[in-house]
């Protein structure tokens, strides 16, 4: 008996973010410090990222609106949002893969950003 192929499981590709917009939302160490956040795979309000990210509340949503510009991160609902799914190869791991790159983002907190 041959067994059959396995079917892949989705073989469309997830849209690669506008190169300018990535280079300009990566400019800045508060987005790395609430992407390294958003890793988790988790839903974060952006109260709890402008703490994680040091910076009051409207810089928060400044540096979330970048990043949302850039296809980074999606709304989950109103002021809450996450990575966007397809860019995170494995949730809980510092690492984001955003085709033109991919950001190992385990020494952000360590390093001096900024």
């Amino acid at each position: 008996m041959n067994p059959t192929p396995e079917t892949p499981k989705n073989t469309t590709a997830a849209p690669l973010p506008d190169l300018p917009q990535l280079i300009i939302a990566l400019g800045h160490p508060n987005r790395w410090k609430i992407l390294k956040e958003l890793t988790c795979g988790e839903t974060r309000t952006v109260s709890e990222l402008a703490t994680v990210a040091g910076c009051g509340y409207d810089n928060a949503a400044k540096h979330l609106a970048q990043l949302y510009r850039a296809g980074m991160v999606v709304r989950a609902r109103g002021r809450v949002y996450q990575l966007a799914p397809h860019h995170l190869p494995a949730p809980g791991q510092p690492v984001v893969d955003f085709g033109h790159c991919l950001l190992r983002l385990d020494a952000v907190t360590t390093a001096k950003l900024g």
